[in-house]
């Protein structure tokens, strides 16, 4: 009898869950967002949403606070948004009733594919498996929700003309999560958002929707706070410079953040040129920042985690009617034929110190695997403690200033990857270990501050055939595009071959599980310890 009852239960719950009409799916057209089903153009009226103040945890995820959404989505439908924003989710929670709420009350989610241990790091850029598999967790996790409307895949990465590399690497990223929502029959856009420096604007702009089709961002996010108070205007404000840059795009432009505070109460003016004929035409809509307050001063509430308390200041106010002014002009998408001409990829120089033409690899945990296995020098223990981290990294950054490590480095300006160098920090550390043990003639397999291990069969005695491994999308395997290193088995004998704000929970590029890149290739000594320190903090 309770069976049966339960059972009722269990099909009233999914009946009624049935009933309620999924949002539209948004699709891309040339350069705009149009709804699937009414052929409407889609302007985003978005907010940032990464409330901090009162959390105690490890991973924020507003998402997973019922409380928080519960508060928060009625003052989303008071102020009229249809998107937001979110930069941290832990995705082994469960999202559904946040998500089922802001469905009902008509608002998209944006969430970005990087989490603060598992970003690309702007300093030493690294696109690993490990990396990879967390993103695709989280795609794993949050693509069964309808609202859920596009992905951003960095941050604020490359943001001045020496990190410049780290965009070789997001748009690596750009590449293989579009090809595993490829693989799994979803077709939710994927982007990138910019910080708006002036050095190497053009160039972010440019690299991002140039080259083959499948490794171009789906649009083209741009944080900016240049329109400061009243006083200021389009011309004024650095607004129409920025929309000139963009004018004959052929992917769609979205302000991914906006809301300058250096004069307050805000009152947003901006929103008269983003939603009108000065910008409209252009970008389709912009995301503020941000819902809370938080230490930085962008928010236009205050809430705290686990409360449902909500104090709202001038800001809000201004925002809600602003937003409801905002009547940007709209073409349907049968009328609407798509123009621009496609970027020009542009060519290494003094303020871009990338090939555009030569993405980082794939990565691939066989190919990965399969090198260790040949190693007969290598770490006992697959984690290493902090302290054997530091150690590592001092003996790696030795290693290579004394011997080439181009199977595990990169250089982006030449195009040259190693064909090791998606695997994670430990791996690439281990095959510099190994590589200095056969350098020694095999006298020696050590590390000091670190517990080594020698082998004397390997499982694999050949690295070469560790190069046809598919890569975790599961493309057949092939030789990185390295060209400078003499690739040796483990065991046998040598064979010659991510804004001045601070952004809790954003992908600043600055910290990372990730940021262990155990060294630049080529060679300063300077350049090489800088990246072998850079170990330190993966552990």
């Amino acid at each position: 009898m309770k069976l049966s009852l339960l059972s009722a239960a269990s099909v009233g719950v999914l009946c009624a869950a049935m009933s309620a009409a999924a949002l539209d799916a948004i699709t891309i057209k040339g350069s705009k967002f149009f709804n699937s089903k009414t052929g409407e153009q889609f302007f985003f009226k978005g907010m940032a949403y990464q409330p901090r103040t009162g959390f105690k945890g490890e991973t924020m995820d507003p998402l997973a606070d019922t409380v928080g959404c519960k508060r928060d989505i009625e003052v989303f439908k008071d102020l009229g948004i249809n998107s937001i924003r979110v930069y941290e989710v832990d995705y082994t929670k469960n999202h559904d009733t946040c998500m089922k709420l802001l469905e009902d009350a008509g608002i998209y989610l944006v969430l970005d594919m990087p989490s603060p241990k598992y970003s690309i790091n702007r300093k030493q850029p690294y696109w690993d498996h490990d990396m990879m598999s967390h993103w695709t967790a989280k795609v794993d996790a949050f693509s069964k929700y309808t609202n859920l409307l596009a992905w951003i895949a960095g941050n604020e990465v490359a943001n001045d003309i020496e990190t410049t590399p780290s965009a070789a690497f997001v748009k690596a990223a750009i590449r293989d999560m579009k090809a595993y929502l490829k693989k799994k029959g979803l077709s939710t856009p994927v982007g990138y958002a910019d910080n708006d420096d002036m050095h190497i604007r053009m160039n972010l702009i440019n690299y991002f929707n140039c080259g083959d089709k499948d490794s171009r961002a789906d649009f083209y996010g741009v944080n900016i706070y240049r329109w400061c108070g009243d006083k200021a205007d389009f011309k004024t404000s650095g607004y129409e410079d920025v929309t000139k840059n963009m004018t004959d795009y052929t992917i769609p432009s979205v302000l991914t953040e906006y809301g300058c505070n250096l004069v307050r109460p805000r009152t947003f003016p901006e929103l008269k040129s983003l939603y009108g004929s000065d910008m409209g035409n252009t970008f389709s809509g912009g995301i503020m920042y941000e819902y809370s307050e938080e230490d930085n001063k962008y928010g236009v509430v205050k809430v705290t985690y686990g409360d449902s308390k909500v104090e709202k200041n001038d800001d809000y106010e201004n925002l809600k009617k602003a937003l409801k002014e905002a009547k940007p002009k709209t073409i349907k998408s049968a009328d609407y034929k798509p123009s621009g001409k496609d970027s020009v990829c542009p060519k290494p120089s003094d303020t871009w110190h990338v090939k555009s033409e030569v993405l980082p690899p794939t990565p691939s945990s066989a190919r990965c695997k399969c090198m260790m296995d040949s190693l007969g020098c290598t770490f006992k223990n697959e984690n290493l403690s902090a302290d054997e981290g530091k150690a590592v990294g001092e003996a790696v950054g030795h290693i290579c200033g004394q011997t080439s490590c181009s199977e595990i480095s990169y250089d982006t300006a030449k195009g040259n990857y190693g064909n090791f160098v998606a695997c994670d920090p430990t791996q690439r550390s281990a095959w510099a270990v190994n590589k200095n043990y056969l350098n020694q003639n095999k006298a020696k397999c050590e590390v000091k501050g670190a517990d080594t291990k020698t082998v004397s069969s390997p499982k694999q005695g050949d690295q070469a055939v560790c190069l046809k491994e598919k890569d975790d999308i599961g493309n057949i395997g092939s030789p990185s595009s390295n060209t400078g290193d003499s690739n040796s088995s483990g065991g046998g004998s040598s064979k010659t071959d991510g804004s001045d704000k601070e952004e809790s929970g954003s992908d600043s590029g600055s910290t990372s599980k990730n940021s262990s890149s155990t060294m630049l290739s080529v060679q300063p000594l300077a350049t090489l310890l800088a990246s072998a320190v850079a170990l330190f903090y993966y552990f």
